[in-house]
């Protein structure tokens, strides 16, 4: 093998190592933006929760992800968590579940479709 060939096949091994490291980059950039939670802020946290409740339970890992939508404000929210009152979750068939305006909502919710539905 020539210099000339040694240079050309130094240079595609190099050329694919770069795409690889960008196409990587790239990924990673996606997926860091994708898994960032919702922010939400105190304002329309208080009003969803104003005009809503949510009903939770301990090890339910979709009311994890419902809380995590909500960040720092969860805390804000209109809680009650079946686990350790049982007795106001009657109704209720799974968690999480929103009542909002005497309706049921099963499962995480997003902010804009808590927004909709709360009127916030």
């Amino acid at each position: 093998m020539n210099e000339e060939e040694r240079n050309k096949k130094n240079s595609k091994v190099l050329s694919t190592i770069i795409t690889i490291f960008i196409v990587l980059i790239l990924v990673s950039v996606i997926l860091l933006v994708l898994r960032k939670p919702s922010q939400v802020d105190e304002l329309t946290t208080k009003c969803i929760a104003s005009n809503s409740i949510l009903y939770v339970q301990l090890g339910c890992s979709h009311c994890k992800t419902q809380e995590n939508v909500f960040g720092k404000e969860y805390i804000n929210l209109n809680i009650i968590d079946c686990f350790y009152e049982p007795q106001k979750c009657a109704n209720i068939t799974g968690t999480p579940t929103w009542i909002i305006k005497g309706q049921q909502y099963a499962g995480a919710q997003t902010i804009d479709k808590l927004k909709e539905l709360t009127g916030c």
